[in-house]
């Protein structure tokens, strides 16, 4: 987890009395000092910030991509260590679960403040935060201006941050706990320096209001995912380097058999299975809410058939790899039950063609019945329109018999020259219903026995359908847990089949991980530039007690020095590089570095940016 740059202020500064030893009534009531964190999960992401009293800061954390088992917001939770949690009382089932395992654990029980969703609404949260009295702003701001100048010093484009920040205020001045907040240097993105992000605006003039795209970049050379999610945890990697020697071999285990020609085969199958997994989430929360179409359906059956797919081909393949045994093991037996489920149960032709959920044959006698009556009524209704017009008018030249949803049988009959008025449409026996293309509907004895008989089959047969999703759907709920693991090992393995792409492509090596202070790099080439350039000379660079930590490059201008920096960062961040004899990388003390210069990125940046002299 790393913090963003606190937002930070005195307590003191609010007016507060203070007391003879010139420590704030607020702190004199607060015999210990807390730290609240507000929280707001939704679709995927977590945005949250929390409140320290012991220095009367405000920390945030932008809007990120978050897991269904939310292991970033169990970092939070255990680097913070808040004692007051504030989250919406209306939450998606993964924060629900959640809170449940933190009140389950005996050693660990902070107070959970839930509000109404209400207070959670993002134009509120602005409201609150802008008719806060923060004395770091000028004094003749006005209100036009203070929203500019607040948006410089906490994004507004993170809507769930926001909306937690808003949550929090309120929960601080219910519990009169004072906070202000004043300016802090605003941080510089060495992720985009660096050029391991890179947005630019989309080339097509169709596309340029909707978004932005990857260019040139560290993350856009290596995104080479075939499913959605495969391209969000690439980028969740990238922007949460991970320190855990496992977690790295584990993927180094799987680069390296993929990267290796004669498992490119294997390699092609899965690719192909991963293109065809959807947005399960999506799915089920769809179902939850009863607004699955047919569109949801097919998505679904294709994900998990492509899932079983993957589980099988994974079967094949060498045990001893743990991503490939836990795909193995993790895609159980529910993935082939809803599989020949849905295939049993659904008519894709026909659900596409009717625009609605419609059941093969053979699966409710009932529903088939009903269709088989539905199939006949043309030869019926013809045979019963010759007896109604045995008894009809003599001018009546002919007639017909139709069903029409929900309103049922009805005779209709051409209108005559001289049936000018309404009376004129009075016939006996018959009761006269509507005028529609000159023709005149009527229910008589008969229509009224057929709808007593055979009711409204068309909305029977829907109805009946409909009662046959229900079913299937909570058979799919159920099953639900078996599906969120089908996505984490499927977008894993996605993004790992991505690398090995890339690395036969750039003819990229395995590093080798040790744990001592050492980095060598040996004949070390720049990722990005290399592609750009058709001359490019390879560097090495070795660090380590003995030859020293602290580099000083000196040169002329335009000789590279910016290049041979970047080029270092982006090795170690990317965990192999080109063509190095020898690499040798101490993982948790280079993750360190990393995490530490983005806590202290402004100051750190700026004394680089002076002694080196890059932008």
């Amino acid at each position: 987890y790393t913090p963003c740059p606190a937002l930070k202020c005195k307590a003191d500064s609010l007016g507060q009395p203070v007391n003879e030893s010139g420590q704030s009534n607020l702190h004199v009531c607060m015999s210990v000092f807390q730290v609240l964190l507000s929280v707001l999960v939704q679709h995927g992401q977590v945005g949250l910030c929390f409140y320290d009293s012991q220095d009367s800061s405000l920390h945030y954390m932008p809007d990120t991509p978050d897991n269904q088992e939310l292991h970033l917001l169990v970092r939070v939770i255990q680097e913070v260590s808040p004692h007051v949690i504030i989250t919406s009382a209306k939450q998606e089932r993964s924060m629900t679960r959640f809170l449940q395992q933190l009140g389950s654990n005996p050693h660990y029980r902070p107070e959970v403040v839930t509000y109404p969703y209400v207070d959670f609404g993002l134009e509120v949260s602005k409201q609150r935060l802008l008719s806060a009295h923060l004395p770091f702003l000028p004094a003749c701001i006005s209100e036009r201006d203070k929203l500019s100048y607040l948006s410089s010093c906490i994004s507004f484009d993170s809507s769930l941050m926001l909306r937690a920040v808003g949550a929090l205020l309120k929960c601080l001045d219910r519990r009169r706990v004072g906070v202000e907040l004043e300016d802090s240097s605003v941080g510089v993105p060495i992720l985009t320096h660096t050029h391991i992000f890179k947005s630019e605006l989309h080339p097509s003039v169709y596309k340029l209001h909707s978004g932005e795209k990857e260019g040139l970049s560290l993350y856009g050379i290596l995104n080479r995912c075939k499913c959605k999610f495969g391209s969000k945890l690439l980028r969740q990697w990238f922007l949460q380097p991970t320190q855990d020697l496992k977690v790295l071999k584990r993927r180094q285990e799987v680069i390296r058999f993929f990267t290796s020609p004669q498992n490119s085969d294997s390699l092609r199958t899965l690719q192909s299975s991963l293109r065809n997994i959807r947005n399960i989430p999506t799915l089920l929360r769809r179902m939850t809410l009863s607004l699955t179409k047919v569109t949801d359906w097919q998505s679904l059956y294709k994900t998990v058939y492509s899932a079983v797919c993957i589980r099988d081909t994974a079967r094949h393949l060498p045990q001893s790899i743990q991503l490939f045994r836990d795909i193995s093991e993790g895609f159980s037996d529910d993935l082939n039950y809803i599989t020949s489920l849905i295939s049993r149960v659904v008519d894709f032709e026909a659900s596409l063609a009717d625009n609605r959920f419609t059941v093969k044959p053979n699966v409710d006698p009932a529903i088939d019945e009903k269709k088989r009556r539905m199939m006949g009524l043309s030869d019926f209704l013809t045979d019963v329109a010759r007896r109604e017009l045995e008894h009809l008018d003599a001018r009546i030249p002919s007639c017909c018999v139709i069903y029409i949803p929900v309103i049922g049988f009805l005779l209709s009959v051409p209108r005559l020259p001289n049936m000018v008025e309404k009376k004129d449409f009075e016939m006996e026996g018959l009761d006269f219903l509507f005028l529609s293309d000159n023709r005149l509907h009527y229910r008589s004895q008969r229509t009224r026995e057929l709808n007593e008989f055979l009711g409204d089959l068309h909305c029977d047969i829907r109805d009946m359908e409909m009662a046959v999703m229900a079913h299937l759907q909570s058979a799919v709920l159920e099953r639900s847990d078996s599906l969120f693991k089908v996505l984490d090992l499927a977008a894993e393995l996605d993004c790992l089949m991505a690398m090995s792409s890339a690395s036969q492509e750039y003819n990229y090596t395995s590093p080798k991980l040790a744990s001592n202070r050492k980095i060598t790099i040996t004949q070390g080439r720049h990722p990005l530039l290399e592609l750009c350039s058709p001359v490019f000379v390879a560097n090495s660079f070795h660090s380590s007690e003995s030859e020293g930590r602290v580099k000083i490059i000196t040169g002329p201008n335009s000789s590279g020095k910016s290049i041979y920096l970047k080029q270092v960062g982006l090795s170690l961040h990317l965990h192999f590089r080109k063509d190095p004899q020898h690499l040798s990388i101490s993982v948790p003390h280079y993750f360190y570095f990393i995490s530490y210069l983005i806590r202290h990125r402004s100051e750190i940046y700026n004394l680089i940016r002076k002694i080196f002299r890059f932008p």
